[in-house]
């Protein structure tokens, strides 16, 4: 059964930094893309950077500069290193898996439940 953990959420000042992780589990992590979104209160759900098979990366407009993503194969993890935090940047950050996926724009297969980002002053 395919499964997505996050953890690394947390209170964190702001321009403090947070690094996200998800674990996944029983499906081919090596050709599914992976990306993190986020759901701020009273929106929906952002992409906020996405990482293909082939390491090909995006990252959304407001993170650019800020947020680096990674996959580590051998560990079946991904990771969203996030540096310089914004108050705009709290949110639920959640983890998705695509088969051959590309960017964050197209439908994702599988889901984590999410981890809580909150940047205050």
């Amino acid at each position: 059964q395919e499964k997505l953990v996050e953890s690394g959420g947390g209170l964190v000042q702001p321009g403090g930094s947070l690094k996200l992780s998800c674990a996944t589990s029983g499906f081919n992590f090596d050709i599914y893309a992976m990306g993190w979104f986020r759901r701020a209160p009273g929106n929906g759900r952002l992409g906020i950077s996405c990482i293909s098979s082939d390491d090909s990366a995006y990252h959304a407009d407001s993170v650019k500069g800020r947020f680096t993503i990674a996959r580590d194969i051998a560990k079946n993890m991904v990771y969203l290193q996030m540096d310089n935090l914004k108050p705009a940047d709290t949110g639920v950050y959640y983890c998705a898996a695509r088969r051959y996926g590309l960017g964050c724009l197209q439908e994702y297969d599988y889901w984590g439940q999410g981890t809580q980002v909150t940047v205050f002053s």
